[in-house]
């Protein structure tokens, strides 16, 4: 058995004279998380699409969890599990009916069946809304009603595209909980997400998508690395210091200090000891400060120079990519 949940190489899809994805290679180790980071239009739904058998690829190879995208679909179907960026569940039923409905689905049968919906709906606080139909139910809790859909057959593989849009800080709390519980006891996870902190905090390794090309890809320490390293930043209580300041910490530097207004920045290779140093040699100059911070680059600053641009919220312009 291969040590790999997805392995995909050189994934293409094209429509007419546009390419969604150029040759896109992904690896998920079993019981890790992979987080696919990129702008609106990346590629990412499509590269889940195809992953998840929904859409067939224009060219490349790819095997989930052993089996083959396209020989094996309807086996691998049976196998994972799959939140889409919108609740796909059916507002006519209610929230026990549909995570039952899903089970027999399955085929685990209609005691265990009724058994996950029970405990799905506890886990997703919407016990209480269980009995009513999904129509009456908010946005927020209609996400939640479709995630637990994906976890009915406890999939060894979960796919979660755009999870926690549409939820509240809590609920994302929750989820973020939820999955890392689930990857505790041997879950595999491939997450697209436009929350930078949400693939800081749950993913092992990063793969970075603009124009269906995968442009970094690395743990979020790696990434981070490629912005550039810690910085000491020192807020002067004269203006006038600065100079005296910036001449200072230079030989502390690993690139050229600089300054900005109060706040002095100085790149450092070591963080250990660089604030009580720094105090030192500030003080014996005669330099005086407000404050004093290390500071390091975040999935932020990694996406902006990747891309060019800010990371935004899922919008409609993603779906895009498949038509």
């Amino acid at each position: 058995m291969t040590d790999l949940a997805i392995e995909a190489t050189g994934l293409r899809k094209t429509y007419g004279a546009v390419e969604a994805l150029c040759g896109v290679d992904l690896r998920v180790e079993r019981g890790t998380v992979l987080g696919v980071l990129g702008p609106n239009g990346a590629g990412k739904t499509t590269a889940v699409r195809i992953l998840t058998t929904l859409l067939p690829p224009s060219g490349g190879t790819a095997k989930v969890m052993g089996l083959d995208i396209e020989r094996d679909a309807a086996r691998l179907r049976a196998t994972i599990g799959l939140a889409g960026q919108y609740a796909a569940v059916d507002e006519n039923l209610t929230g026990f009916e549909n995570l039952e409905l899903v089970g027999r689905l399955y085929h685990l049968g209609r005691k265990r069946s009724r058994e996950r919906a029970e405990e799905l709906l506890d886990r997703f606080e919407l016990d209480e809304a269980g009995d009513r139909l999904v129509k009456t139910y908010s946005g927020g809790m209609r996400r939640r009603l479709d995630l637990a859909a994906a976890l009915v057959a406890d999939p060894p593989l979960i796919f979660l595209d755009e999870p926690t849009t549409g939820l509240d800080p809590r609920s994302r709390q929750n989820l973020w909980a939820t999955i890392e519980g689930m990857v505790a006891e041997g879950t595999s996870v491939l997450l697209t997400t436009q929350y930078l902190d949400e693939a800081d905090y749950l993913a092992d390794r990063i793969v970075v998508l603009d124009h269906g090309t995968v442009i970094a890809e690395g743990t979020a320490d790696e990434l981070k690395t490629r912005v550039g390293g810690a910085a000491l930043e020192v807020r002067l209580e004269k203006m006038e210091q600065r100079d005296a300041a910036l001449a200072t910490l230079a030989d502390m530097a690993s690139e050229p200090p600089s300054a900005d207004g109060y706040i002095v920045r100085v790149p450092i290779e070591r963080r250990d000891g660089a604030i009580a140093q720094a105090v030192r040699r500030l003080d014996e100059a005669g330099v005086q400060a407000d404050d004093l911070a290390i500071s390091r680059p975040t999935l932020d600053d990694v996406f902006i120079s990747l891309t060019g641009h800010a990371a935004a919220p899922a919008e409609d312009g993603e779906e895009q990519e498949e038509r």
